[in-house]
């Protein structure tokens, strides 16, 4: 070992608790973006083995217009020879045991053995195909069945739609492989027929599996030939087309997870350049020596790379395993927010991605290695008497300041630039929000040094000369307590904006919702998928509703999905009455004329997520697959919605039935007369339908209620993310106190020694803490605004198309305010205590 890797060991070794925090700023940063990537990946690995487990080998899929088909197709299918070929129903129901969601599939076992051979797999043999085909039973993986201590035999209570049904466990399905039994783990498997009577889909099927040849040419004939054999409105698409369209629908959700996960590890690399800074100014009089006596500059920068390696590698590590822990935590929030916003998905286990792993360790090296060159290249450039004298640094710093303060308002200007030039890219408006972010972190010395100058003469009336040293102090050591309350400035600064962008989609949501909601009751049956009802209501239970008394109007919504020559599209259908135009916004079209087409003509309006999504608007012609054909629909209007960032195109019913063979509901509305009570006409309702189907039955109020309740659960995970990054930049308020206190301890020795008592070496301490706290909350409040408007108006715009009002609460800035001065106070306790109880006698000897 050289000489200078043992001067490296020895300064590592005496200072624990700096490099301590350091390695834990890391393992942070890390561990949020490997626990949001872990997360994301288990959620989307999870529904794909769900789909790869009722897709099983088939190569292609027959679908109609809607969620179903008339099962007649798959006969005529069968009659045209085109084999092999397989009926499914599948859906959703939960078991009352363990209150789990299954993924119900209905298949034909006769028909089936060519797609999913490891369904016929029971544990006491061959499956007992008489008793499957007709009687309510169903088969279930061995592994779920021994956690749920079920077995062979025992009868299962599982609800569907507000419906409970019992059903038998037939057999176990014993997996073949790791892969096998976590794509069967959430899975039941029932006979088509049986499945039809679950799903209230009598005739019908969710889709026909198909099983192409792989000979090119031989496919071609082969799909020609099962396309001359499908009726009008029914299609033929691969069978990876449902997965991929599930991948578009959280992209850009998981984008921004992403990119909110990396502010943590942004906020971190803010606490390695403090690290790396005093580690190279605390042995300024080490490395000069050795420049002196011959050491290289080449040998001084690999000396300080070499130490924030170490330092990285262990963080990185260390980040690594916490990153699995909170993923642990994670993972559940995320997929409860999917199951809320987009699709049913059951997480039964964390997938770790040896990528992702890998992704992660690299990241935090790399921004580790990049923090710590500045540094590096400051201990070696600089000659090798003025690395002998310690007020070097700081004058330096003090003089360039304007110049970082230039350079940060030209990368903030690149970012506004970005911002300009793109139009739909959602990484460039997070690029520009870095740019802001790193030209923002630039300005913060001179700022720092403009607002202490500015602030001690008041200071020094309200506390002596306390006071004036406390703030004089910062602007002394500007080269830690710069870049420390920069790190604290960009973490509040992030908070605001997140903060105020969530306040303002809340305060969007709240405004549109009780503009929307203008009926009294509402009532849908219960949906796996809150912000998309998924289910029918039983139309027995459709005509009693209507029937109570005290009902002044009501009206039907139908909610499915069709193919649109532009994707996959939400098709709701609607009954206008006489406050429709009251109920749906325009921001686009004249609503009375646009109206009166959709009541007569085969017209349509659209959501705005869905204009901006597909680029449709106002005078565009949409066509969209139904049960008579592809036919052409005029857009005649784009109005406000914040139910679904997915869009939605919206018709009247009466232009619904005559293009689609559906007299199905998904939800109805009522208006009580002027004699009968709302609260008295849910009770009439809910005795009317008691002992039938299931249903939630709620008042205008607390549907608004549950509502609010579910847009507050979708930012939990925001955050999460949120309190992390801060608590990094507290451990970087931490670390650059201590290190002040190392570096100041023969100062505070001859403080006492010239009689300053220990409690006002505390106050003194104690005051430039809050000082350095109440400075980055000043400086997080324009920056936090800033980043608030990209959020509102260009990251939210171009991920999901909404238009937000932009609203700023006192309450985040004052949250703000104390946030940063009492993160900043308790950074200071373990600092100031120890300086305050330290012996003059043993800091002036140490100095």
């Amino acid at each position: 070992m050289t000489l200078l890797q043992r001067s490296s060991r020895r300064y590592l070794t005496q200072h624990p608790w700096l490099m301590g925090l350091s390695v834990l700023g890391v393992a942070i940063g890390v561990a949020v973006v490997v626990s949001i990537d872990l997360a994301n990946t288990s959620a989307s690995r999870a529904f794909e083995l769900s789909a790869e487990t009722v897709t099983g080998a088939a190569t292609h899929q027959v679908v109609g217009t809607g969620e179903t088909l008339d099962d007649n197709v798959y006969r005529r299918l069968r009659e045209a020879g085109v084999r092999p070929s397989a009926p499914i129903v599948e859906g959703y129901a939960t078991l009352q045991r363990g209150d789990r969601t299954f993924q119900v599939i209905g298949i034909d076992p006769l028909a089936d053995a060519a797609f999913r051979p490891y369904l016929g797999t029971g544990t006491s043999g061959d499956l007992d195909l008489g008793a499957f085909m007709t009687q309510d039973v169903a088969l279930m993986s061995a592994p779920t069945a021994r956690e749920l201590s079920l077995s062979s035999g025992d009868t299962l209570q599982v609800d569907v739609e507000g419906s409970t049904y019992s059903v038998s466990l037939l057999g176990l399905i014993e997996p073949r492989n790791e892969r096998t039994r976590r794509s069967v783990a959430n899975l039941l498997v029932v006979d088509v027929s049986m499945a039809q009577r679950l799903f209230d889909q009598s005739g019908r099927l969710s889709r026909i599996d198909l099983l192409a040849p792989s000979d090119e040419g031989t496919q071609t004939a082969y799909l020609d030939r099962v396309r001359q054999a499908l009726p009008e409105g029914v299609q033929l698409r691969r069978s990876d087309t449902r997965t991929e369209t599930v991948a578009q629908m959280t992209k850009a959700f998981d984008l921004n997870l992403t990119a909110l996960s990396l502010l943590a590890l942004i906020v971190g690399a803010f606490l390695i350049y403090n690290t790396m800074t005093f580690s190279i100014v605390q042995r300024r009089g080490l490395l000069g020596r050795l420049r002196a006596l011959g050491v290289t500059r080449a040998q001084v920068f690999r000396l300080v790379l070499g130490e924030a390696a170490v330092l990285g590698v262990v963080g990185s590590g260390l980040g690594l395993l916490l990153g699995i822990v909170l993923a642990s935590g994670l993972v559940q929030l995320l997929a409860q927010t999917i199951n809320d916003l987009y699709f049913v998905v059951e997480v039964s286990e964390l997938s770790i991605s040896t990528w992702t792993l890998a992704k992660g360790g690299l990241l935090g090296l790399g921004t580790t290695l990049l923090a710590a060159l500045p540094p590096a290249r400051e201990a070696t450039n600089a000659p090798v008497s003025t690395v002998l004298r310690r007020s070097t640094q700081e004058t330096t710093l003090q003089r360039r300041a304007p110049w970082w303060a230039g350079l940060g308002l030209l990368v903030a200007g690149a970012g506004i630039l970005l911002l300009l030039v793109t139009q739909q890219s959602i990484w460039a408006g997070y690029g520009a929000l870095f740019c802001l972010l790193v030209g923002a972190a630039l300005v913060t010395p001179l700022a720092v040094m403009v607002l202490a100058n500015g602030v001690w003469p008041l200071l020094g009336r309200l506390t002596g000369v306390i006071g004036r040293m406390a703030a004089r102090g910062i602007v002394a050591n500007l080269s830690r307590t710069g870049v420390a309350i920069a790190a604290l400035t960009v973490a509040i600064a992030a908070t605001v904006g997140v903060g105020i962008m969530i306040d303002s989609f809340r305060g969007t949501v709240s405004d549109w919702l009780r503009q929307s909601l203008q009926a009294d009751v509402y009532v849908q049956p219960p949906s796996l998928v809150f912000r998309r009802s998924t289910a029918t209501l039983d139309s027995t239970v459709a005509a009693r509703l209507r029937g109570v008394e005290g009902i002044a109007a009501s009206y039907s919504v139908r909610r499915v999905t069709v193919q649109a020559d532009v994707g996959r599209t939400e098709l709701v259908a609607v009954e206008p009455g006489t406050n429709t135009e009251e109920i749906y916004q325009f921001k686009s079209g004249n609503p009375e004329t646009a109206w009166d087409a959709v009541r007569s003509s085969p017209s349509v309006l659209v959501s705005e997520p869905y204009s901006y999504r597909y680029d449709v608007g106002v005078g565009d012609t949409l066509r969209l697959q139904t049960d008579r054909g592809q036919r052409p629909f005029a857009v005649k209007g784009v109005y406000f919605d914040y139910g679904s960032d997915l869009g939605v195109v919206l018709m009247s019913r009466s232009t619904y039935e005559q293009y689609y063979d559906d007299q199905g509901v998904s939800g109805l509305a009522f208006t009580a007369d002027d004699t009968t009570s709302v609260d008295a006409l849910i009770a009439d309702m809910r005795a009317s339908v008691a002992g039938l189907q299931d249903v939630l039955i709620r008042s205008n109020k607390a549907l608004r209620e549950t509502s609010m309740q579910v847009f507050d659960r979708t930012f939990t995970i925001t955050t999460v993310l949120r309190l992390l990054a801060i608590a990094v930049a507290f451990i970087g308020v931490l670390t650059a106190l201590m290190a002040l206190a190392l570096e100041r301890r023969r100062e505070m020795g001859v403080l006492r020694a010239s009689g300053m008592t220990p409690p006002q070496v505390g106050g003194y301490l104690t005051l430039q803490s809050s000082l350095m706290g109440a400075i980055a909350g000043l400086l997080s409040l324009p920056l936090g605004y800033v980043l608030a408007y990209v959020l509102v108006f260009v990251i939210n715009k171009r991920s999901f198309g909404w238009t937000l009002q932009l609203t700023v609460p006192t309450g985040v800035l004052l949250q703000a305010l104390v946030l940063a001065v009492v993160a900043a106070l308790l950074a200071g306790l373990y600092p100031t205590w120890r300086m305050a109880r330290s012996s003059p006698a043993v800091a002036l000897q140490d100095g």
